[in-house]
């Protein structure tokens, strides 16, 4: 079909105001947060990616809400972000107040409000039953005994890549029934994910679009292979309760978001935990001496830097004034909640810059949300996060660092992107 002019001038103006919009952001951000301080916007600078719990603290120091220069709220407190997660007025989307950045990505249950919500949530709980878990357990092991294998007899590695990241993609793709492409998949799920935190440049569109549309070819091919050959996995069992349960479009959605967050977030934590581990000896020492201590060590990794930063909520509807910290809310209105700054809340955690793997009431964060949306995996997630700090501690000792961290990008999603160790 010809294309004519007047399309192609429409797509070049598109390019034009998109990449317009990009470079003006980032502008904004320089300006807000270098010259008037504005602590949102230093999160997105290298200051906020060195050391976002400085900027946390300069937000806590301020009050327990604080406006945001784009009109939103934002809270640091732990009881603030309790009460928002907990609440049935706040929802997770809203179409007449469209929350920042929710245009880039299509994550199912995370932008479903009751009672689409509590459908699919019910369809996806199977997966998780305490049968599944067993077999979990016993993937997450094998998968750790192969890969720390592939390491021995190096004197150093990147944990990331050799360990961090292709353990939680071998799980989770044999749980989806894509055991045969985990690597693949690692690096789309990896782009795609990157969309949590915005475009940056036309040159990250372009891979977002390219990595989004290799990943809904996949699911479409995985959805036919699930539906001629059903197999004791996690797309199969969906598949089978496809039709007025649920929908194509929503299936495919659903297991995008399983794929993704059965993965990019299991990867920060364990590099997070890591590198928390090594800069203070003696927790990792504790570590060693007891491996059974590897839940409570997932536990404080998950309170003392957690791989999801941050989340928010809109207000919905209210049988009466919404107030949050005697801020008053109206309906409409997003709240910004800093999760990992609700974590070091001092009125919850007592000497909460401390990495301390021995605390009593680490178990209390809120690394994997709350209320309905709290996270369905969290019980596997624990699980991989104990199991790989156990190894670690057991196979390799004495691992230490072995040079510079490079942090990942971005304020939404947090972990090493790159993490040397010696053996």
């Amino acid at each position: 079909m010809a294309v004519s002019v007047q399309q192609v001038t429409r797509q070049v103006a598109g390019v034009g105001r998109f990449a317009v919009a990009i470079y003006q952001n980032r502008a904004q951000n320089l300006y807000h947060g270098l010259l008037r301080g504005d602590p949102l916007s230093q999160l997105h600078l290298a200051m906020g990616q060195a050391d976002p719990h400085a900027i946390y603290e300069r937000m806590r120091r301020q009050g327990p809400v604080l406006p945001t220069r784009l009109g939103n709220l934002s809270t640091t407190s732990y009881e603030v972000c309790q009460q928002v997660l907990r609440s049935r007025s706040f929802g997770v989307t809203d179409p007449s107040a469209p929350r920042p950045g929710e245009d880039m990505l299509d994550l199912s249950l995370l932008a479903l409000n009751p009672p689409d919500h509590q459908r699919l949530r019910r369809l996806a709980a199977p997966a998780f039953t305490p049968r599944r878990m067993t077999g979990y357990e016993k993937l997450v092991e094998a998968s750790i005994d192969r890969l720390l294998d592939q390491v021995v007899g190096r004197d150093s590695f990147d944990l990331v890549s050799a360990f961090a990241s292709p353990l939680p993609i071998a799980v989770i793709t044999e749980m989806l029934g894509l055991a045969d492409e985990p690597d693949r998949l690692r690096r789309v799920g990896a782009t795609v994910a990157s969309a949590l935190d915005g475009v940056h440049s036309l040159r990250h569109a372009v891979e977002l679009f390219l990595a989004d549309r290799e990943m809904r070819a996949s699911f479409a091919a995985l959805l036919v292979r699930a539906a001629e050959r059903p197999g004791d996995d996690l797309t199969s069992a969906l598949l089978a309760q496809q039709g007025e349960q649920i929908t194509t479009a929503e299936l495919s959605s659903l297991v995008g978001l399983l794929l993704l967050a059965g993965f990019e977030t299991t990867v920060n934590a364990i590099g997070n935990g890591v590198r928390a581990l090594l800069a203070d000896r003696e927790q990792w020492e504790l570590l060693v001496a007891d491996p059974s201590r590897a839940s409570a060590v997932a536990e404080e990794v998950l309170r003392f830097d957690p791989p999801v930063q941050q989340t928010a909520r809109v207000l919905l509807t209210a049988t009466g004034p919404v107030e949050l910290a005697g801020v008053p809310v109206p309906r409409g209105q997003w709240v910004l909640l800093m999760l990992a700054a609700a974590n070091r809340d001092p009125a919850v955690f007592a000497d909460p810059d401390r990495f301390d793997i021995t605390r009593s009431n680490a178990a209390d964060h809120l690394a994997f949300s709350g209320g309905i949306h709290y996270c369905l995996g969290a019980a596997l997630a624990r699980m991989e996060l104990t199991a790989a700090f156990r190894a670690l501690a057991v196979r390799f000792p004495n691992l230490r660092s072995a040079g510079p961290v490079i942090m990942r990008p971005g304020t939404i999603l947090r972990g090493p992107r790159r993490l040397p160790v010696a053996v």
